[in-house]
């Protein structure tokens, strides 16, 4: 079988389609699918957000810390790792917006200067910290005012500017699954590119129009939305940025728009021009991304085990400061900018100098150029860590929604579900070490083969010299997140 990349980078893979699969296709395909998933969503969210203002307040006893922190996290990064990027599909923050439009559309563009993932990046930062100092996994009424505040930002973005403007630019869970899918088996793609070749319409992007009437002098009323974030679907390449709303799948004339296999982590190692996004290698701002990514997996991990305590107790003495406001912002600025600034830049200066470049004026810049290219390499790896870490509280935890539940039902003077069974609980933790491994193994090996890949291409006859800084430097960072997984784990949400 055939493994070799096609013009538009993909892999010649047999194609497994889910809108050509019995069921499954003919609900995608069905034009209110999306928002019957995001109805079912919205629902959740809001029982969510009422047990987490009245519900129990001990964090255990509560599905909104339980189901948002345990479940949710484990089922998204499952989703992601089995099949794409399904939440982002069936997103419960879209559907307020989409009411609103039905009221008034926006017409704002987002402005040029901040088309960038900076303010996403940021965003994605602040949750990671804003997670550990207020505790949120153990604060169920801060959990609900963080879905509100989540709900509130989007309709504000999105009713001030067209397009999927919260989703592309400023959704920190959207940046995280952008990157994450870069590893996902399924991507929604041209079935056919020649039929994309003979479109004049173009109709997956800019959407589908009525026929005016013959005497009209209005606009045509537009139907059917195309992709709101600029993913022309013909010179589209992999799955960043693409949320999985098949907005392409309901606009095509032609229907040839699939969500078809295709090889894990392939995206990483070429670099064609890719429609909404140009060359990856010319992207600081989602390289930096990808960095945060990698190193917040790792710092996410980090807080939840024992040497975390002890070193805040040696900072808070030595800094004279109780602040876990001080404290944590400095591990973060440390562990989110400082440490990847260092380990990048000197790994790829490294691989720079070993690869057979001289010093020389620009070198600097050489050097820059580098580790904006390898730094998607950390992809994989980054991935990995955070499939091991939060699998490990999903299935260490994986029953225990059940006499929660029981709990939340008794409390309504329902007895159906019966007495609650406090003895549920999970896998053993001995069980689940061999899948975090395997998880950071999993990744590991992604991150080894995207490096042999890019460096045969940018290296050719030095691509061994090339690859093995970053090689050592994956190694080092997978050993670290296996020393972290293997530490004893705070039980975040749950009584074990």
């Amino acid at each position: 079988m055939s493994l070799r990349p096609s013009p538009h980078g993909h892999t010649a893979l047999p194609r497994l389609d889910w809108l050509r699969l019995p069921l499954i296709g003919g609900f995608l395909r069905w034009k209110h699918a999306r928002l019957g998933m995001q109805s079912v969503m919205a629902v959740l969210a809001a029982l969510l957000v009422v047990e987490g203002l009245f519900g129990p307040e001990l964090a255990p006893k509560n599905l909104s810390t339980l189901l948002v922190w345990v479940y949710w996290r484990g089922a998204l990064v499952l989703g992601l790792l089995l099949l794409g990027n399904v939440f982002c599909m069936g997103c419960p923050l879209m559907l307020p917006r989409e009411l609103f439009r039905r009221i008034r559309e926006p017409r704002r563009t987002w402005p040029r200067v901040l088309r960038r993932k900076w303010i996403g990046l940021g965003l994605f930062a602040l949750a990671l910290f804003t997670y550990e100092w207020l505790d949120l996994w153990a604060s169920p009424a801060a959990t609900a005012w963080a879905i509100i505040a989540y709900f509130a930002a989007a309709l504000f973005v999105d009713a001030l500017f067209r397009g999927a403007s919260f989703c592309k630019w400023v959704c920190p869970v959207g940046q995280f699954n952008f990157i994450a899918s870069t590893l996902s088996p399924f991507e929604v793609k041209a079935r056919d590119h020649t039929v994309c070749q003979s479109c004049t319409t173009k109709d997956c992007i800019k959407g589908t129009f009525e026929a005016p009437a013959a005497a009209s002098t209005t606009a045509p009323r537009r139907v059917q939305r195309g992709c709101e974030l600029d993913l022309f679907l013909p010179a589209k390449v992999g799955n960043i940025d693409c949320t999985f709303c098949l907005d392409c799948v309901h606009a095509c004339p032609e229907d040839n728009v699939a969500v078809a296999l295709r090889l894990p982590a392939e995206e990483l190692r070429v670099d064609p021009m890719r429609s909404g996004l140009g060359r990856l290698s010319n992207r600081s701002d989602l390289a930096a991304l990808t960095v945060v990514f990698a190193f917040g997996a790792l710092l996410n991990a980090f807080g939840m085990v024992g040497p975390v305590y002890a070193l805040q107790r040696c900072m808070a003495a030595r800094l004279g400061t109780e602040s876990d406001f001080v404290i944590l912002g400095i591990l973060f600025v440390l562990g989110l900018a400082v440490l990847p600034l260092i380990t990048v830049g000197a790994t790829a200066w490294l691989a720079d100098r070993k690869s057979g470049q001289e010093p020389q004026a620009g070198a600097l810049a050489r050097a820059f150029s580098h580790a904006r290219r390898f730094s998607f390499t950390l992809a994989p790896l980054g991935f990995g860590v955070w499939l091991a870490h939060y699998c490990f509280h999903f299935l260490t935890g994986l029953w225990t929604f059940i006499p929660v539940a029981q709990h939340a039902a008794e409390r309504h003077g329902l007895s159906g579900l019966g007495r609650p069974q406090w003895g549920l609980g999970g896998l053993h933790e001995a069980w689940v070490w061999p899948i975090e491994v395997g998880f950071v193994l999993f990744g590991l090996i992604g991150s080894l083969a995207v490096t042999w890949s890019l460096a045969e291409r940018d290296f050719g006859v030095h691509r061994a010299r090339a690859f093995r800084p970053w090689a050592g430097l994956h190694l080092v960072y997978a050993c670290t997140a296996l020393w972290l997984l293997a530490q004893p784990m705070e039980m975040r949400g749950t009584f074990l």
